[in-house]
């Protein structure tokens, strides 16, 4: 009793659905990012599989599936690379945080003491240099954004033929 790519194909299209839900909601705080990671690598096996089956399709068959396949694989990376970016994101947020915090903290302390112009100064310059990583941050964001909608116009071109 041999299985076939047209058999599975199906519920792998339904487990990549399932996982690009799950990136919303990791980006939704919903769910943590190991959960998706967990149903990433399941989706990443399933498709290893599918690629070892192939070889039973006939000839024009093969072509078809290897296709369907790489579309499969580059929408898996696609959210194996979003989930990391969000995650890498969230991460740089609370440490800007953090920071943001602290140089508030020092101004409102440095001010009440009367700080001399050399801590203000310092105090300044690391104010200009956190709003520098928040640019570099939303910059950052801008082009994840392009990127994504680039491939997603990609995608609909080959679905529509």
């Amino acid at each position: 009793n041999r299985c076939h790519v047209v058999e599975l194909f199906p519920k792998s299209r339904k487990l990549a659905y399932d996982v690009r839900q799950q990136l919303s909601q990791v980006q939704n705080n919903l769910i943590s990012p190991s959960e998706l990671q967990i149903s990433l690598d399941e989706l990443k096996n399933q498709i290893e599989m599918l690629e070892k089956l192939v070889h039973r399709e006939t000839p024009a068959q093969r072509e078809v599936w290897r296709g369907k396949l790489a579309d499969l694989r580059e929408d898996a990376s696609s959210i194996q690379r979003q989930g990391e970016y969000y995650d890498r994101m969230v991460s740089a947020n609370v440490r800007v945080q953090r920071e943001r915090q602290e140089l508030l903290t020092r101004r409102r302390r440095g001010g009440r003491a009367g700080g001399d112009a050399e801590n203000g100064i310092r105090d300044m310059a690391n104010e200009s240099n956190s709003l520098s990583s928040s640019q570099n941050m939303v910059g950052e964001l801008i082009q994840s954004g392009e990127a994504q909608l680039s491939n997603l116009m990609m995608q609909r071109r080959r679905m529509t033929g």
